[in-house]
């Protein structure tokens, strides 16, 4: 059985995500500040992050109760679930480093994969106050809205696509905090007017919105890093392509749900090997 997708559960993920955003700026906002601890793979994780993945997956059971979810957290504590044609893919915190550092750059994340491909997926940033949705496979939208607040009416919601490439060049996002030589020399395959740093999904974020056009990412992530996002600029018209060339997908059990390295692309074509 697969969940049929449509505007009334895009919009009860839209909600987890903002009520998700509540429970982690108050943690970001709190006098004592922000305790921290080490997982196994050495990434930083804070209250925040379990809290509001607990919220998510309390929400997710609610709403669709036949689908399994995989999750950062739950799988940290080796909570991994069988799954099949279609799951959840969540990432309560992405960003973790800046939320710590009390930047901006982080986002609450839920996808739905269906056959291996993000079908739909939310990105909240509850610092900026902004959403970014792919309420299905071709439909994608953006919003200001503050953490706890109600889902967008419709005529708050603006349209999403990838811009036409700029004569001038490609605009480039990069990792703050994950940058390598290799996508520097990734990089000088393009002529590429502007190079622009910014953490967590908000790369794949910029490209869907039409504010910049190439993404590479020749670095470590998980699925449940790049789902939600990646449904997102899918929506808006532009691709998810690993080196080789082909679509990156969803639900690599043989992997360890981690990804090869992939690129995002707005309106540009891949280099020419």
């Amino acid at each position: 059985m697969t969940t049929e997708i449509n505007a009334a559960l895009s919009d009860k993920l839209v909600k987890l995500a903002i009520d998700a955003g509540v429970v982690i700026m108050d943690v970001y906002n709190a006098a004592s500040g922000i305790d921290t601890d080490t997982k196994k793979d050495d990434s930083p994780v804070t209250v925040a992050d379990q809290k509001a993945e607990d919220l998510i997956l309390a929400g997710l059971k609610e709403a669709a109760p036949e689908i399994p979810v995989l999750a950062e957290e739950s799988v940290a504590a080796g909570k991994i679930p069988e799954l099949g044609e279609q799951f959840f893919l969540v990432d309560p915190l992405d960003g973790t480093k800046e939320f710590i550092k009390r930047g901006t750059d982080f986002t609450v994340n839920i996808a739905l994969i269906v056959s291996g491909r993000p079908v739909m997926g939310v990105v909240y940033a509850p610092a900026r106050d902004h959403l970014w949705v792919a309420e299905g496979p071709t439909k994608a939208w953006q919003a200001e809205v503050a953490p706890g607040g109600d889902v967008p009416a419709a005529s708050a919601r603006k349209p999403m696509k990838i811009r036409k490439l700029p004569e001038a060049g490609v605009t480039a996002v990069a990792s703050k905090s994950h940058r390598t030589p290799e996508t520097d020399e990734f990089l000088g395959k393009f002529e590429v007017a502007e190079l622009v740093s910014m953490g967590s999904s908000l790369k794949f974020c910029m490209i869907a919105a039409g504010d910049a056009d190439l993404y590479p990412r020749l670095g470590r992530t998980m699925e449940w890093d790049t789902g939600a996002a990646h449904a997102v600029i899918s929506a808006a018209g532009g691709r998810v392509l690993t080196l080789e060339g082909e679509d990156l997908t969803y639900g690599k059990k043989e992997r360890g749900y981690d990804n090869p390295y992939f690129v995002v692309y707005g309106d540009v074509e891949p280099p020419k090997s």
